[in-house]
């Protein structure tokens, strides 16, 4: 071997050696119990699939189950490592060995065939007659198809249990989710078109004053305290588990410093309304929290305007809240389970009974990916959107539009159900709920897009009838000279002789391309069967002008002048879609397309 290989191989070995030792020792550094809980995750993983986890696989449920440790990733990363590496020496038999040592439970859980859920589960601890529910968005945009998950699963358990139902805004924050006038009506008014009634409705800003006792109380109990370090600083100090220096404050200079803050005799990020908790916990986003804030910006709603500059933080508002509008169960995100650690130092330093609790995962919905809704309402304002209702939108409001059915936005958020497992669903899975409902009652219309004029030697016009709907005897009349439209789709597989019918009006042999023009055969479905002709839709030339505007785009065509008769109905255009009549002017229809 020659010495430059040698030298090679000792210094190869010797990174190896050194990128591991690191690894360790960064291992070493977390808690025992941590360690625990991510080789049993770890081996969970293992044993289901029979391979040896990437890391990604397992770390998000980890992170999950221990939040302390989502300031630890590069650690958790590298004992999962370490993991797989003993697990590459081992066999699956003795993974699962090691499993049912240290954690039965979770290869119980691999036993057992989950079936999916559907529909809503009994609440736990529910008596009829005494359940509270509660729906609490911020008012700073109108409701989207994830937020309708909220209205419709909360209300549905309040009417599952003849329990009472609230819409409670929480709009104290006039800053970053700062409310718009204009939304506390839009959820109202979608509320009203799911046909829930909320039996109670309030407003979080105007109740500041009740937030103000209760965190003066807490001050006088010597459980919060005024602190006055920087962001950058306190961070510091609570990443180290240390106690800001004014945390041990009497509780009389306390209530001084909250007073004045209330007074306007503090500047904005100077002081802090701090609940005090355990500064050694090892999930550092326990560790005394913010309650209140200064902040010297109006609120939209004319009656709060500039009246407070003292905020509630939303953990302090809501905890306030549920206790006093006697909340029974919370269906929050599961990516909120610190609020309900935070909020439960409140409801133990006073007294309170926390509500019962239950978590969902996520739902994202395929085709609008990460859509803000500060991120959405700066499009509209740039004028990308039209509005809040634009066809492209993930607003309940757009789906309204295009003419989805409240019955079938229902039946699909109940049918999700209430389970911690993030959940990716396409728009056509509510879709095809939809198309349930207005299958039925829709009219059929005929829409060309694209038009490309043909015309028909031999018919001097006349009156076609066909059905407004295959499954009923109502007919609609279409009339027509001896020029129609075809979609350029059609027109453009056409060839010279080839014979088609036309619905509802006749068959036709094309005689010409350019110009279109075909002579009249008969109207006789025998002819058809017979040539075994293609049957393709067609409008008047003389139809009314129709702009389709939908979330892939806008299209444009005729349609027949029936179409004028379904003003704010849902129609189905042949061979088209389904679509809602939104307007109408004079010879020129509007429609929002709902699906296919």
């Amino acid at each position: 071997m020659s010495i430059f290989k040698y030298l090679k191989r000792k210094f190869c070995s010797f990174i190896e050696y050194y990128f591991t030792f690191i690894a360790q020792v960064k291992i070493m550094a977390l808690d025992p119990e941590d360690l625990l809980t991510i080789e049993k995750y770890t081996l969970q993983n293992a044993v289901k699939y029979e391979a040896v986890p990437q890391e990604k696989a397992v770390l998000g449920k980890i992170m999950g189950i221990a939040p302390q440790l989502r300031s630890r990733v590069p650690e958790v990363t590298d004992a999962i490592k370490e993991i797989g590496v003993n697990l590459n020496k081992t066999t699956p038999d003795e993974w699962r060995q090691r499993l049912e040592a240290i954690a039965p439970e979770l290869l119980e859980e691999l036993s057992v065939k989950k079936e999916p859920e559907k529909g809503l589960k009994a609440l736990p601890n529910a008596e009829k007659g005494k359940v509270v529910m509660r729906f609490a968005p911020n008012p700073n945009g109108p409701p989207t198809i994830g937020s309708s998950r909220g209205m419709v699963v909360n209300s549905e358990y309040a009417k599952m249990y003849d329990g009472k139902f609230i819409l409670r805004f929480d709009d104290t924050d006039p800053d970053q989710k700062r409310p718009m006038l204009e939304a506390y009506d839009w959820y109202v008014d979608d509320f009203k078109w799911l046909g829930v009634t909320a039996d109670e409705i309030v407003k979080a800003s105007d109740r500041f004053d009740i937030y103000y006792e209760i965190a003066e109380q807490l001050i006088n109990d010597g459980h919060a305290y005024v602190c006055f370090c920087d962001g950058e600083t306190f961070k510091g100090l609570k990443d180290k588990k240390q106690a800001c220096p004014h945390r041990d404050a009497p509780a009389e200079e306390n209530l001084t410093h909250w007073k004045k803050m209330l007074a306007g005799g503090y500047e904005e990020r100077e002081a802090v309304l701090r609940i005090k908790t355990d500064i050694q916990h090892k999930d550092p986003a326990l560790r005394d929290w913010g309650a209140f804030r200064i902040l010297k910006k109006d609120h939209p709603r004319p009656e709060i305007g500039t009246k407070y500059i003292v905020w509630p933080l939303l953990d302090f508002e809501g905890a306030v809240e549920d206790h006093l509008l006697g909340t029974t169960h919370i269906i929050r995100g599961k990516d909120l389970q610190d609020s309900g650690k935070r909020q439960k130092y409140i409801y133990d330093y006073l007294g309170w009974t926390y509500p019962v609790t239950l978590h969902w995962g996520r739902v994202r919905i395929e085709e609008f990916g990460k859509l803000s809704t500060s991120g959405i309402r700066k499009d509209i304002e740039a004028g990308i959107y039209t509005g809040w209702d634009d066809p492209r939108l993930p607003t309940v409001q757009a789906i309204r539009r295009r003419g989805i059915q409240a019955d079938a936005l229902k039946k699909f958020m109940i049918e999700m159900g209430v389970g911690e497992t993030d959940v990716s669903v396409s728009m056509n899975n509510l879709y095809a709920e939809n198309r349930k409902f207005v299958d039925p009652i829709a009219h059929r219309m005929f829409f060309v897009e694209n038009p490309v004029e043909m015309t028909i030697d031999g018919y001097d016009g006349g009156i076609a009838k066909a059905p407004l709907h295959p499954d009923s005897k109502d007919m609609r009349e279409i009339e027509t000279g001896s020029t129609v439209v075809v979609t350029s789709e059609d027109a453009s597989n056409l060839t010279a002789g080839s014979k088609i019918r036309l619905k509802d009006l006749g068959n036709v042999e094309v005689t010409s391309l350019s110009p279109l023009t075909a002579k009249y055969i008969d109207n006789s479905m025998d002819t058809v069967k017979k040539e075994k002709m293609k049957i393709i839709h067609w409008a008047p030339v003389d139809g009314v002008k129709v702009a389709v505007l939908g979330p892939d785009g806008n299209t444009s065509g005729i349609g027949e002048r029936q179409i004028l008769k379904e003003l704010d109905k849902v129609v189905q255009f042949e061979r088209f879609g389904f679509c809602r009549i939104d307007s109408i002017d004079g010879d020129n229809v509007v429609a929002y397309f709902t699906h296919k």
